[in-house]
C-alpha cells in the first residue's frame, strides 16, 4: 500500500512567552492571545490538548496522523518504532520566543522507570531567526551541584549565572539530550525536533511567578545533569562551519546525530531532487522557498518555509521540486530507537 507525503495542519498553541510571527487562520478561536508553538507535526497521548495533527489536504485531507497509523503502521513507520501507545516517535515543532523561556529541563530514561506518567523528551533546536544578541542556555556550569542551583532559586539570584550562555544565529543547531538544563532566549526562532512528549520540569521562570506555569523543582532535580555540560553530541554546530557531501544539486549537511533522530540540513539548487526513503519515513521541515514534494503516484503537497512534509515508508519515490534555490530539513528515525516512550 503506498501513501501519498502528508502535510498537516499547524496547531497553534499561545505561550505567556510568545512572539508575533504566526498567522492566525479564519476560524481562529484563541482571541488575541499571544502564539509562542506552532506544532506542525504532532501526535501525542489524548491526554494532551490539542495534541495530534490532521492531514491539511490531498487523499487523505482531515484524518490525523494517529488515525493513519493505527490502520498502516507499516506502510508510515516500517522498521522504525512508535510509541509504547502506538504514537508516531517524533514531535516537530516552531517556537517564536518574543520573551525568554522558563529555564527548565526534560524526563530522562531513568525518571521515567520511576514514573511512568511521564516520558522521556530529548530535543534539537535549529534557529531560523535570532536578533543581534540572541542566546540560548544549555547546561550547568561544571561546578554546580543541587545545593548550589536550589539556594540560587530560593534567593532568586544569580542562577543566570550557574548556566552555559551561548550566543546564536540562523542557521545553528543546538542538540538537548534529556537532562539538559535548559531555556531558549528571547528574539529567537527555532524548528524544534523531539521525542514524542510534551512533559517539561520548570527549574526558574525569570520571576514571572504566574500561578499557571508553577515551577516543579523535585521532579527537576531528579532529571538534572550535574557535573559537566552535556557535549554529546557538540552542544552547537553551526550549519556555516559543516562540510557540505554535494551531488545534483544538493549540499547536504549533517547537523544531528543521536539515538532518537537525525537531522540533515539540504541546500538545494532550483530542479527536482528525488528523496531516498530506506526503512523508516522521513520527515522534511521547509526553511526557506516555496516547493513542492510529488510523487509517482501523482500526489503533489507544498514545502515552504515552515512547512512540515512526513514521507511514509511506502511513499512511492518521492521528490523536492524547486522553482527557485531553497532549504530544507532532512530528519530521518532509526530502525532501533535510543529510547522507547512511554
Amino acid at each position: 500500500m503506498s501513501l501519498p507525503p502528508l502535510r498537516f495542519k499547524p496547531i497553534l498553541k499561545p505561550r505567556a512567552w510568545g512572539g508575533d510571527h504566526f498567522d492566525r487562520p479564519p476560524d481562529w478561536s484563541g482571541g488575541d492571545e499571544v502564539i509562542g508553538e506552532s506544532w506542525i507535526l504532532a501526535d501525542l497521548p489524548t491526554s494532551i490538548l490539542d495534541g495530534r495533527s490532521t492531514v491539511e489536504n490531498g487523499p487523505l485531507a482531515g484524518r490525523s496522523l494517529h488515525e493513519l497509523l493505527a490502520s498502516t503502521p507499516d506502510a508510515i513507520l516500517g522498521s522504525a518504532a512508535p510509541t509504547v501507545t502506538g504514537g508516531f516517535p517524533l514531535l516537530v515543532k516552531i517556537l517564536d520566543a518574543g520573551q525568554n523561556l522558563s529555564v527548565q529541563v526534560h524526563p530522562t530514561p531513568r525518571y521515567v522507570e520511576d514514573h511512568p506518567d511521564a516520558a522521556v523528551k530529548t530535543e534539537t533546536w535549529f534557529v531560523l531567526e535570532a536578533g543581534p544578541d540572541a542566546v540560548v542556555y544549555r547546561g550547568l556550569r561544571p561546578d554546580v551541584d543541587a545545593d548550589s542551583l536550589r539556594s540560587a532559586i530560593a534567593s532568586g539570584a544569580g542562577i543566570l549565572d550557574l548556566l552555559v550562555k551561548i550566543p546564536v544565529a540562523a542557521g545553528d543547531c543546538i542538540h538537548l539530550p534529556s537532562g539538559t538544563c535548559h531555556a531558549l532566549g528571547a528574539d529567537v526562532r527555532v524548528v524544534e525536533i523531539q521525542t514524542a512528549s510534551d512533559t517539561t520540569f520548570r527549574v526558574w521562570d525569570w520571576d514571572r511567578n504566574d500561578p499557571a506555569r508553577p515551577l516543579q523543582l523535585d521532579a527537576a532535580m531528579a532529571c538534572l545533569s550535574f557535573g559537566a555540560a552535556p557535549t554529546s553530541p557538540a552542544a552547537v554546530i553551526r550549519c556555516s562551519d559543516t562540510p557540505a557531501v554535494e551531488a545534483d544539486g544538493v549540499r547536504r549537511r549533517r547537523l544531528c546525530t543521536a539515538g532518537e533522530f537525525m537531522i540533515d540540513h539540504l541546500d538545494l539548487d532550483a530542479g527536482t531532487h528525488p528523496v531516498t526513503i530506506g526503512s523508516t519515513p522521513v520527515i522534511l521541515v521547509g526553511i526557506e522557498g516555496d516547493h513542492s514534494v510529488v510523487d509517482t503516484d501523482g500526489h503533489r503537497t507544498r514545502l515552504a518555509a515552515e512547512d512540515a512534509v512526513l514521507l511514509p515508508v511506502s511513499n512511492a519515490a518521492p521528490r523536492i521540486e524547486c522553482d527557485a534555490p531553497g532549504r530544507v530539513l532532512l530528519v530521518e528515525l532509526p530502525a532501533t530507537p535510543g529510547v522507547r516512550l512511554a
